[in-house]
């Protein structure tokens, strides 16, 4: 009975392991290679909105485009 149970876990263990392996390597990189590249892309976006935002309060540019730009922060790339 033990035995059997030894050989179910090693097949489980081995299981989770050949799994998890080949998910890696079909993902073409691993998860914190993947979060990085998420966090890069979203600073990426906050800097950009950012920009928007001090264009819109510094006054550059049309005060009612300013205004919409505040008032709907939601552009068409967005959407």
């Amino acid at each position: 009975m033990i035995r059997r149970l030894f050989w179910i876990l090693i097949g489980a263990a081995l299981g989770v392991y050949v799994v998890r392996r080949l998910s890696a390597l079909a993902s073409g990189g691993s998860l914190g290679e993947r979060a990085r590249d998420f966090g890069a892309v979203v600073r990426a976006g906050m800097a950009e909105r950012e920009a928007e935002l001090r264009r819109a309060l510094d006054g550059e540019g049309d005060p009612a485009a300013a205004r919409d730009l505040l008032e709907n922060p939601m552009t068409d790339r967005d959407r």
